[in-house]
């Protein structure tokens, strides 16, 4: 197999270690990375500065834990009829 067959689909954060539960992400890497379904990190941006999205603010700066991106995916899923 090569690598691109193996790699994870996009949008879906790829398996981690204990080191990445904990690391912080930039808007830019969320963007990059697929985990949100926003166009740009400056929408996201500005969707934390207005409290609509799951985030942290450390020292004035917008970031995310993995957490945070699995609890905002949670949050804005609709739930299929039964």
């Amino acid at each position: 197999m090569t690598a691109k067959a193996t790699a994870a689909p996009p949008g879906k954060p790829s398996p981690t270690t204990v080191d990445d539960e904990f690391r912080r992400y930039t808007p830019a890497e969320v963007i990059e990375r697929g985990w949100l379904p926003y166009t740009s990190p400056r929408v996201l941006r500005e969707k934390a500065y207005k409290r609509q999205v799951i985030h942290h603010n450390d020292g004035g700066k917008i970031t995310f834990t993995l957490e945070d991106i699995r609890r905002e995916n949670e949050r804005t899923t609709v739930p299929t009829a039964a």
